[in-house]
């Protein structure tokens, strides 16, 4: 083997390693399996020298092969893993392609390098590696969970080994093992490693914390042995009287588990008494497990008083990673609490090597075995609530069918509902570039907006400042948040657009000497097939309706609502009408309108919804032609155009004195009689500074409602004339429209 790669050091450890991999695995790997590691071992270092690679802080072959060895004696892994992480460096240093290890391996190493290629991509380009939906997508992408076996493993290796790095990367490296890898290795049920992660961690991103800590324990040691002595003896005694095979033994709780503990009960460390545990491990048939669990439980707990708020019991239902085991803690000694765990010898192994070590215990012995029994560890994880009882200690990690995980182009990681597209994706960024979005580059590919996202997807999102939302993106998108603003942008469009084709119109209407009357449009609109007068507006902005066809029907609709004076002499105001021309040069267009922040000589229009005068508590509102229009603040539209547009809003007020006349609209209803309506006629002409310009009156079962329309000075002149129409008799109300 070629070992000019290596440092002398590097050399003596690569063939001890080596060596004892070969030993770790004599019953593993076949005499084909040793050809095939050592060939691919020596064509990886050959392609590194060929390559004139540079070594990084530890020497990745070495890396490589301690790896292997951990996944082997300490988590309990097996040939396909020993292989694929050989077969995954080929791939890294170009030795073979993916095709390749698929032709040369069996389908559970090239499941595995498969994973181990696409968890490393995933975490080569995530920004937020810290998060929980990381932590999904990684168990997600590991088709195959000892994919994350050997990415702990790894993990391992580089924390026991961070001397070497420099304080930038210690840092760096110690917190991903403290909230990633650390609890994954809990989750799997390594609980040796995920002790070992976090206290590594905790030396290097508090190291005055860990060895304070650690100089106390040491202190402290002598005491302890002492005590955990004096505990044991008694129950040793008893136990060999039940007839029990076992081992009892203390355990110091891990630094880290310690520091806890000071920090949720907020005491010192002389304060914290439970800093050991004792186990006992006995040697039970697994038929009998259980019951000598509860007998030795039973012994403890007759020597020692337990408090019953701290009985866990994993026996009757394992927790989702597989631990097994029976905790109580009791009144030792001296008054100190100390806790007892009770557990087989098999149960034991499985709390230290994790859901590996079930194979063991499982009579598996092929490879096709333990590819079944990871399925099913696969289901436990992915529904931890079928084996989960406690719910505090038990770090739980649910994967869920129904999401998947793509990425911006910056790294951060995005959840959405599963069949998501592009333009999901977009609007769940942001509105406008969801409104925008023509399509995208999805792992550097160009998609369209339909296009369905999986997970780990990086995705681009192109846009066009011309594009604008269809109802057909409702059938695209699948997520409730891109619909509702789908929807929204729909009808912000739809109003943007009507108000456009409201302006068409007024400016066609003015060229053709035609007087706008909403009432004639209305019933245009009904005419010509529109279910709102919106869309007939919007009809027009897109020029999907002749405006030569609009004018010919408002002028048929003017001849039909000439007055019939021949039916004047009936009694019945039914179907009365009047027009009268007046003057209408000044609209009080000279008098002082101040918008927003005291601004003056700013072009506006009053709008001819609500017809605001002069008086009013008034509102501008930016139209989407860049005009501003004048509402009043009770205009039947201000609570829609508040809502929806109120970036649109501007502040506005009168302003000195009014001296023109404004249009303004009256309903009146009362009591059917001609007269009332030549009472009323009569009245308003008498009005210096009111101009009546039209009246229409409709009658139904002896109640008339009469519509006029008026020009008055200002509001103190409209409220006193409504005053003197509501003494009229016979008149009932009198509303402003």
């Amino acid at each position: 083997m070629e070992t000019s790669y290596f440092s002398p050091k590097e050399r003596k450890e690569l063939l001890s390693v080596y060596r004892s991999l070969l030993r770790s695995t004599s019953n593993i790997l076949s005499r084909s399996d040793r050809k095939n590691l050592r060939e691919l071992l020596t064509r990886n270092i050959e392609r590194r020298i060929a390559a004139g690679e540079t070594k990084s802080v530890l020497n990745p072959v070495l890396k490589n092969l301690n790896t292997i060895l951990l996944c082997v004696q300490e988590i309990g892994l097996g040939r396909s893993t020993i292989l694929s992480v050989m077969a995954y460096d080929a791939v890294q240093t170009g030795v073979m392609t993916y095709d390749e290890v698929q032709r040369r391996f069996d389908a559970s190493v090239a499941v595995i390098v498969r994973g181990l290629i696409r968890a490393n991509e995933l975490y080569a380009k995530s920004a937020a590696i810290e998060t929980e939906n990381f932590r999904k997508l990684l168990l997600t992408f590991a088709e195959d969970i000892r994919v994350v076996f050997i990415m702990i493993a790894e993990r391992v290796f580089v924390m026991r080994h961070l001397a070497h790095y420099n304080h930038e990367l210690q840092l760096k490296i110690a917190r991903e093992a403290s909230y990633l890898y650390a609890p994954l290795a809990h989750r799997m049920g390594l609980y040796k490693l995920k002790t070992e992660l976090e206290d590594l961690s905790l030396r290097y991103t508090s190291p005055d914390t860990y060895f304070d800590i650690a100089r106390k324990l040491n202190e402290t040691k002598i005491a302890r042995d002492k005590y955990i002595k004096d505990f044991i003896e008694p129950l040793k005694k008893e136990l060999r009287e039940a007839g029990l095979k076992f081992d009892i033994k203390g355990r110091t709780k891990s630094i880290y588990s310690i520091w806890n503990k000071i920090k949720k009960q907020n005491t010192p460390f002389e304060k914290i008494y439970d800093l050991f545990a004792i186990r006992v491990i006995l040697d039970s048939p697994i038929e009998k497990e259980k019951a000598q669990c509860w007998q030795v439980y039973s012994i403890v707990t007759d020597k020692y008083q337990p408090n019953p708020k701290r009985l866990r019991d994993w026996l009757s239902i394992p927790k989702s990673n597989g631990y097994e085991s029976l905790h109580t803690t009791v009144m030792g000694p001296e008054g100190k609490w100390v806790e007892v765990q009770i557990r087989s010898r098999r149960m034991d192994e499985i709390a230290e090597k994790g859901l590996a070590a079930h194979w063991k215990y499982k009579g598996i012995k092929s490879e096709e075995g333990m590819d079944e029994w990871l399925k099913h560890i696969r289901d436990i994880l992915e529904n931890p609530e079928l084996n989960a009882v406690d719910f505090m200690d038990d770090f739980r990690l649910d994967l869920y069918d129904d999401e998947v995980f793509v990425f911006t182009p910056g790294g951060d990681l995005q959840k959405l509902k599963q069949g998501a597209t592009v333009l999901d994706f977009a609007f769940n960024i942001h509105t406008n570039l969801g409104s925008k979005c023509v399509g995208a580059r999805v792992n550097g590919k160009n998609v369209p907006i339909r296009h369905k996202l999986s997970n780990g997807d990086q995705v681009e999102v192109l846009t066009n400042s011309s594009q604008k939302p269809k109802q057909d993106w409702l059938n695209i998108v699948v997520t409730s948040k891109a619909k509702t603003k789908i929807k929204q942008a729909l009808k912000e469009v739809e109003h943007k657009e009507a108000e456009q084709g409201k302006e068409v119109l007024l400016r066609r209407l003015k060229n053709w000497k035609i007087e706008y009357d909403e009432a004639d449009i209305t019933r245009l609109t009904k005419k010509l097939g529109y279910k709102s007068v919106s869309l007939f507006y919007q009809d027009i902005a897109l020029e999907k309706i002749e405006m030569l066809e609009i004018r010919d029907a408002l002028l048929a609709e003017h001849e039909k609502t000439e007055p019939a004076h021949e039916n004047a002499e009936h009694r019945s105001a039914n179907n009365f009408i009047q027009e009268q021309n007046f003057d209408t040069h000044n609209t009080g267009k000279s008098d002082v309108l101040i918008i927003d922040q005291n601004l003056k000589g700013i072009e506006y229009k009053l709008s001819k919804c609500c017809n605001p005068i002069y008086g009013d508590e008034v509102f501008g509102f930016v139209s989407a032609a860049g005009g501003i229009k004048i509402h009043r603040m009770d205009c039947p539209n201000a609570p829609q155009m508040i809502n929806r547009f109120g970036y649109r809003i501007v502040q506005a007020r009168w302003s000195g004195k009014s001296d023109g006349q404004y249009p303004i609209s009256l309903r009146i209803m009362g009591r059917d009689d001609i007269g009332i309506v030549t009472n009323i006629t009569s009245l308003i002409s008498k009005e210096t500074k009111v101009s009546l310009r039209s009246i229409a009156v409709n009658s139904v079962d002896g109640v008339f409602e009469g519509s006029l329309t008026l020009l008055v000075a200002d509001l103190h002149d409209l409220e006193l004339l409504v005053k003197k129409i509501k003494a009229v008799r016979g008149v009932k109300t009198v509303d402003r429209v």
